[in-house]
């Protein structure tokens, strides 16, 4: 199975550093449990982990130019007026993900949701301490698996917890690991395998509320999962918009992007975290509803109208339309910060 071609296909058919680490990853966890039965509004606040869907694509640039690059005006021929040329118009950047799926239990697979986190560590800021999570739904005939593949980046394989019981050690694709000893209990088989570059990748496949799978099954497809996942990836996730130039001493630390709702062409809900990726709280830069706007009129912003509130002192900035008919906030900084922020985002073309 050409697996990144099956995630462009779905797709079209279709933290920074926190303070408190082990706080941050029993969150995940928690989140992770959650969204096994539906899929939630993305999150666009606080310290946890982001969200998202995948595409597959070529890794481009995460920031391009703003909205107020000029092409300089071309002359016309035989001495006439010079024709003035619309300013170019960059193309919204795909963002890359760490690692990418070699192989899926065979079946039409649903990605769900997605997360990445590309905020690093004092000593390394450019290297990641959260990678990507994959999590979506295998359908065969009746039955449904549930699928996650995650780096768990700052747990270590001998801190590996399971859902229905203790685990047992296991080698899978050369690597060691520890797995779960009753892959037909609740959690169906959970692998916590040693990470390439420290930590644990975390494989989970289970079936969905409402679906049955043998436990022999849910061992297989997980080990194979685990055999097939490649390092570093080559899988990109396509925004509904992105980020362009940033006010110094900002840039981006996290993005989320889920497929459904109103958020983006194709129902492509976006957002992304900006701040220094060291300290919170951050800036959040999400596709919205109309129904959440409120406010009063600002600034336009890039030809769009704008709402402006501040809510004792959490200031947001909605710029109507910017999505089609669906707005985009910018929250969390100052005024002066907000518009900076959108004046120069990547909307589509």
């Amino acid at each position: 199975m050409d697996i990144e071609n099956l995630i462009k296909d779905t797709f079209t058919a279709h933290e920074p550093d926190a303070p408190d680490s082990d706080q941050v990853l029993a969150a995940a966890r928690q989140r992770l449990d959650r969204r096994r039965a539906a899929v939630s509004r993305p999150l666009v606040a606080g310290a946890g982990v982001v969200l998202l869907v995948l595409a597959a694509g070529t890794v481009a640039a995460l920031n391009r130019p703003g909205h107020d690059d000029q092409v300089p005006a071309a002359s016309s021929q035989a001495g006439g007026p010079a024709v003035v040329e619309a300013p170019a118009v960059p193309a919204i950047a795909e963002l890359p993900m760490p690692f990418s799926l070699g192989w899926l239990p065979p079946g039409k697979a649903d990605y769900l949701v997605h997360r990445i986190n590309t905020g690093g560590s004092a000593a390394n800021p450019g290297k990641p301490v959260y990678g990507g999570e994959y999590m979506l739904n295998v359908t065969s005939g009746r039955q449904v698996l549930a699928v996650d593949v995650a780096e768990l980046r700052m747990m270590p394989v001998a801190d590996a917890a399971f859902k229905s019981g203790p685990g047992r050690p296991v080698t899978v694709g050369g690597r060691a690991g520890v797995e779960s000893s009753n892959s037909g209990g609740p959690g169906g088989y959970e692998l916590y395998l040693t990470h390439p570059d420290g930590g644990s990748l975390y494989v989970n496949v289970a079936a969905q509320p409402g679906s049955t799978a043998p436990a022999q099954q849910l061992i297989d497809a997980g080990r194979r999962v685990a055999e097939n996942v490649a390092f570093p990836g080559k899988t990109t996730v396509a925004p509904a918009f992105g980020l362009g130039k940033l006010p110094d001493g900002l840039r981006m630390c996290a993005f989320d992007v889920e497929k459904g709702g109103p958020g983006g062409p194709g129902g492509t809900r976006t957002s992304y975290s900006v701040g220094t990726c060291s300290t919170l709280p951050s800036i959040n830069v999400h596709s919205g509803e109309a129904v959440q706007v409120s406010g009063t009129a600002g600034q336009p912003v890039q030809g769009h109208a704008t709402r402006y509130s501040d809510e004792k002192g959490y200031r947001t900035l909605w710029i109507l339309k910017a999505l089609g008919e669906a707005p985009i906030a910018v929250a969390g900084g100052t005024q002066a910060e907000l518009y900076a922020i959108a004046d120069h985002l990547v909307l589509p073309r």
